[in-house]
């Protein structure tokens, strides 16, 4: 052993010592010295930081593949199983936003719609937003598209208009227009917070629970509401019957039980938005993945589940499982 083991030795000692001697001058064809290959960037990125040092930036750190092993989850891509394609990504666009961004200088607001909203390379290519029909509880203040003194109702929906939206208001309608000619295709979606209170059990905008004799101009209102928007030049593609149905605890909100919402679609909002021919997709819930049974008392129930596309979810409790969930409960439906 001792023997072959000198002998390996020796003879790495003679390789290396060769190798360097090819660099002297009685060598007629010298080696050159091996170069490693150039690293060729694979992946192009940009970056964000939480200082600020970098927003959105694009880097130009070479990241490759190798081929040594490592320890990561492998992600298996099954290319024949297939579900719902993905609508679009996006925010809240509420009328404090509104507010905020229309105080901007003419040159701001440019940069900034263009950054959320643009194609540029260093735009974020916002591709879908949410709005609330009325005042959400980022509003300046409480309000609905059909407000009336105490005491007072509007069955025909008379006194029905968008101006608290409009230039003078909150500005959300002119700021989606300018938005809508950077981005013709952004989708949007549209929830109330609540509905006006002369509907209310509670004649307060603070929770309280929409009265059952209402529930048909109820649905008018959501008719109208569409409809004074597609006037505008802006589609609604999808609403919810309500922003968090269980908390009521926002000003301004709304109570509405899943029984309630099975019982308004199926009775009223559906209906409605067939005579109406609305395409407007309706979309259930629209709150934490922790209550399971909020959607599938609707989804089970066949003639509201004929109105409805799927179910909206927030992430502030439960987990996200439940989407897969209630995907697999009614399959032909889509979550969001």
């Amino acid at each position: 052993m001792q023997t072959r083991l000198f002998l390996i030795v020796s003879s790495l000692w003679l390789i290396f010592f060769c190798g360097d001697c090819s660099k002297g001058g009685n060598n007629d064809s010298p080696i050159p010295p091996l170069n490693p290959p150039v690293a060729v960037n694979e992946v192009d990125f940009w970056l964000t930081k939480a200082d600020q040092t970098a927003l959105l930036e694009k880097q130009t750190t070479v990241l490759t593949f190798g081929t040594s092993s490592n320890t990561n989850l492998n992600i298996e891509i099954d290319s024949t199983q297939t579900f719902q394609t993905i609508d679009g990504f996006g925010y809240t666009l509420t009328g404090g936003s509104a507010q905020l961004i229309n105080a901007m200088t003419a040159a701001q607001k440019a940069n900034l719609l263009q950054e959320l909203f643009g194609t540029a390379s260093n735009a974020i290519s916002i591709s879908y937003l949410r709005l609330s029909i009325g005042a959400s509880d980022l509003n300046a203040a409480a309000f609905t598209y059909d407000d009336m003194v105490p005491g007072q109702t509007d069955l025909p929906l008379a006194n029905f208009n968008l101006k608290a939206d409009k230039a003078g208001g909150t500005g959300l309608i002119p700021l989606l227009k300018e938005i809508l000619t950077i981005n013709p295709n952004i989708k949007i979606i549209a929830a109330p917070w609540s509905p006006p209170v002369w509907m209310k059990d509670n004649s307060s905008f603070t929770g309280g629970s929409l009265q059952t004799q209402y529930y048909d101009v109820y649905a008018k209102y959501f008719v109208k509401y569409i409809q004074g928007m597609k006037e505008e030049g802006i589609t609604i593609d999808a609403i919810t019957p309500q922003n968090e149905p269980l908390h009521p605890g926002n000003n301004p909100s709304l109570l509405m039980l899943a029984t309630d919402q099975r019982d308004f679609i199926k009775k009223n909002l559906g209906p409605a938005f067939r005579t109406a021919g609305i395409n407007t997709r309706i979309f259930v819930y629209d709150h934490n993945c922790d209550r399971l049974d909020y959607p599938l008392t609707i989804l089970n129930d066949p003639e509201a589940k004929q109105y409805v596309d799927g179910s909206a979810f927030h992430m502030y409790a439960g987990d996200i499982i439940a989407l897969s969930q209630v995907h697999i409960s009614h399959p032909d439906k889509n979550v969001y």
